[in-house]
């Protein structure tokens, strides 16, 4: 693609408005408002989100990972802890979430402090994962320098004659963190680009609410 087609692509929206005296006046709520409708219209993987964390230098880093739990505390993703993001949330425990729903025009961004679930609760989930995605996590450094392809599927070979269609052993590495957000972002796509923006700053217990500019 040349530069001049990439400067012109272009994309109007118009499906939804988002107005501020209308949104719950709890931000997890209205993220499980729009959450359901994403469901409800089969949008792909509507719990992909693209997590953002910083190093001890402040340098960002950015991947998709997926949400799979919430509560009125926050947002949870699994994880090795020795992985880069792990590293980076060891020295750093903040984070940024980013959803992106495209076939409803919608973006919701989550920002805040970040913490380790308990190991049963990480424990739990790990259990209640496919046998093969039990496997994987347990074959994989993450991360880290791998020898080759051939190397990989060589150790998940030899997990799987090991752990049989049983309890596969939980890493130690392995775990949950907890977002738990101190501001939301709602995006909805507007025409002309003139974007409705509402964010949710907390105050102590209470939530307050804003328009932004676009």
């Amino acid at each position: 693609m040349k530069k001049e087609e990439l400067e012109q692509l272009r994309q109007e929206y118009s499906k939804h408005s988002l107005d501020e005296k209308e949104v719950d006046k709890n931000p997890f709520n209205q993220f499980e408002k729009w959450l359901a409708e994403a469901l409800r219209l089969l949008v792909p993987e509507p719990n992909a989100m693209t997590l953002s964390t910083a190093d001890s230098q402040n340098r960002p880093h950015s991947r998709i990972v997926l949400l799979k739990g919430y509560t009125d505390q926050g947002f949870i993703f699994f994880t090795n802890y020795a992985s880069d993001k792990g590293r980076e949330l060891e020295q750093n425990p903040y984070a940024a979430l980013c959803f992106f729903w495209i076939e409803l025009e919608r973006q919701v961004r989550i920002e805040g402090a970040v913490e380790k679930i308990s190991q049963p609760e990480s424990e739990r989930y790990f259990q209640s994962r496919p046998y093969m995605s039990q496997i994987g996590a347990l074959a994989s450094n993450q991360s880290e320098v791998v020898e080759s392809r051939e190397a990989l599927e060589k150790k998940f070979s030899e997990l799987t004659e090991k752990y049989p269609e049983e309890k596969v052993e939980m890493p130690e590495t392995w775990g949950g963190y907890l977002v738990k957000p101190s501001a939301f972002e709602f995006w909805q796509g507007r025409q002309s680009r003139l974007h409705d923006r509402i964010k949710y700053t907390k105050k102590n217990e209470n939530w307050n609410i804003e328009r932004l500019s676009p």
